[in-house]
């Protein structure tokens, strides 16, 4: 089986082609295999990417990318507006999960947790983090209006 796979991604922006590498996440790696959609595989890469853009993980260091110049084309919206819209999108995908299901969530697609330790760690009965989580990626794909 290949890692790296070419795939169309469908974001505010527009299309945009992106090659993933299916062995890099939990949520990749069940979609390989099947126990996700399409559907849901987007959904979940949404709230990742929403997760990510708005800075929500742990920091480390110090960041030391260059100050943003001016004269760009006006388009791109400021870091800081995009970092704010991101924290909405995930905030309103994690309330439309609803309780209970916003862990499995988190746990899965922005951390990279495997299914078998968030099943662990929320104290689960194995096989039951599967489902639960394709529940709440289907509600966050409603959230996102993904067909």
């Amino acid at each position: 089986m290949r890692e790296l796979v070419e795939r169309v991604i469908e974001d505010g922006a527009g299309r945009r082609r992106v090659t993933v590498n299916q062995a890099e996440s939990p949520m990749a790696w069940l979609a390989a295999r099947g126990h996700v959609s399409l559907r849901q595989l987007e959904a979940g890469e949404r709230l990742r990417a929403d997760y990510e853009t708005a800075s929500l993980g742990p920091h480390v260091t110090m960041r030391w990318d260059a100050t943003p110049r001016g004269g760009g084309s006006g388009e791109r919206l400021d870091p800081t507006l995009a970092q704010i819209a991101a924290r909405r999108r995930f905030d309103g995908a994690v309330a439309a999960a609803g309780p209970g299901l916003a862990d499995i969530l988190w746990r899965v697609v922005c951390a990279g947790e495997g299914l078998g330790p968030a099943e662990k760690s929320l104290g689960w009965p194995s096989r039951a983090g599967k489902l639960v989580l394709c529940f709440a990626l289907d509600r966050i794909a409603d959230f996102y209006g993904l067909r």
